[in-house]
Order: C-alpha cells, then sequence, then structure tokens
C-alpha cells in the first residue's frame, strides 16, 4: 500500500478526528440562545458553514488576520439573514463561540478505536491550522491527547498548512524522515498536496464528501 515503512503517523484535527461540525452548531445554539439572537438555527448553520470554509481559506493564505477571520464570518452570515446584529454583539458572539466551543467533545465516528489500534504500532501527531489555545482544549476535552506525541500547530510554526515551514518543524520534532511517515486529513490542499509535496505519504479523509480523485487513497 505504501512506498516504505510508516513509522510515525500525522493527522489533521478538526473534521478527520474532531467534529467540527456537530460541535460547532452545539456552540451556536448555546451562544445564540444565551445572547438572544433570534434565529433558526439549521438555516443559521447552513449559512455559516461555507463563509466559514471561505474564511479560513483566506486566512490560511495570509489574506485576512485571525481577529477578521472571527469577525466576519459572523457579519456575513448575519448579513445573509437579514439579521441586525450590532458589531459590539458579533465581538461577544465571536469570544464566546471560541470560549465555548471546545467545551463540546463530540468525535467523528470511530476515531478513538483508529487511534486505539494504531497508538501501539505507530507514534502518532497532529499538525493543525486551527488555534493554539483552542486545540490543545479540543483534544484534552476529548480525552485524546495521550495519545500523541507532537502537537504542532500554525501559530506554533508561524505559517499554515499547505506551507512547508509547518511540515518541517512537525518533523524535526519528530525526529523522522518524511518517507517514513503518513499524514491523514480531510483537506485537499492542505494537507495533502502539502505534506505529498514534503515527500510525506498521505490519506485523503475525505469527511466534507470533496470531488473524487486518484492523487492518493481517498476513504
Amino acid at each position: 500500500m505504501f512506498d516504505y515503512q510508516v513509522t510515525d503517523i500525522f493527522f489533521d484535527l478538526d473534521h478527520t478526528l474532531w467534529d467540527f461540525e456537530k460541535n460547532s452548531a452545539l456552540t451556536f445554539a448555546k451562544i445564540l440562545a444565551e445572547n438572544k439572537v433570534d434565529v433558526d438555527l439549521a438555516t443559521f448553520q447552513e449559512i455559516y458553514s461555507p463563509i466559514n470554509f471561505q474564511m479560513w481559506a483566506l486566512y490560511r493564505e495570509n489574506r485576512i488576520s485571525k481577529s477578521e477571520l472571527r469577525y466576519q464570518r459572523l457579519r456575513q452570515t448575519f448579513d445573509a439573514l437579514n439579521t441586525l446584529v450590532s458589531d459590539e454583539l458579533i465581538d461577544v458572539l465571536a469570544h464566546e463561540y471560541i470560549e465555548q466551543l471546545s467545551t463540546f467533545t463530540h468525535l467523528l465516528p470511530n476515531a478513538v478505536e483508529i487511534l486505539e489500534y494504531l497508538s501501539p504500532k505507530y507514534r502518532l501527531h497532529i499538525i493543525t491550522n486551527g488555534f493554539q489555545e483552542v486545540q490543545e482544549r479540543k483534544l484534552k476535552g476529548s480525552s485524546i491527547h495521550h495519545y500523541f506525541d507532537q502537537v504542532v500547530n500554525s501559530e506554533m510554526a508561524g505559517v499554515k498548512k499547505p506551507h512547508p515551514r509547518i511540515f518541517e518543524l512537525a518533523l524535526d520534532r519528530a525526529k523522522v524522515h518524511p518517507k517514513n511517515t503518513l499524514m491523514i486529513g480531510d483537506d485537499l490542499e492542505a494537507d495533502i498536496h502539502g505534506a505529498k509535496a514534503m515527500g510525506m505519504q498521505v490519506i485523503h479523509y475525505n469527511s466534507n464528501n470533496s470531488i473524487t480523485h486518484e492523487i492518493c487513497l481517498m476513504i
């Protein structure tokens, strides 16, 4: 299956192990109700999800800042819903969302079983573009932090996947050659192309129902 023996497996976190969509929906249900924002949650999520995806793509390309990402994904969602929400309330919601998100701990199906199966056989690591303070809480809150030897995030590296430097940092910290590694992630550009360019072996976990391809194994 692989060209070289794999000793180390690197995972993305959101959408690969941690159920971002479910936990995000639960977070919004809580903070919107507490702040008395009267919107239909299902409609909110339907509009918010693609906007959030677009904002993360801009953030990954360094075209917007962290604070702009947090503000714009909410501002654009409320504008699309024709719901009048002040900038002050958006700032409150943006802050509470980050604070509350990691308190929800749902993982994707069979995530723990997979980590249990792999951990005796391989060294496991995380490479994530998520914010450092949030990702650490997600791992600990979901009780999977102990499976991972190295956890490398974009703020630590100063760049975001697919930039080579974040992969170089992860490989250096794990003290492993790229050819003996496997990267598993949901994002074709950030995870798969980024890792493959470094000489890592890759598996695309298609949790977002992306268009099929033959770049690598897709599950």
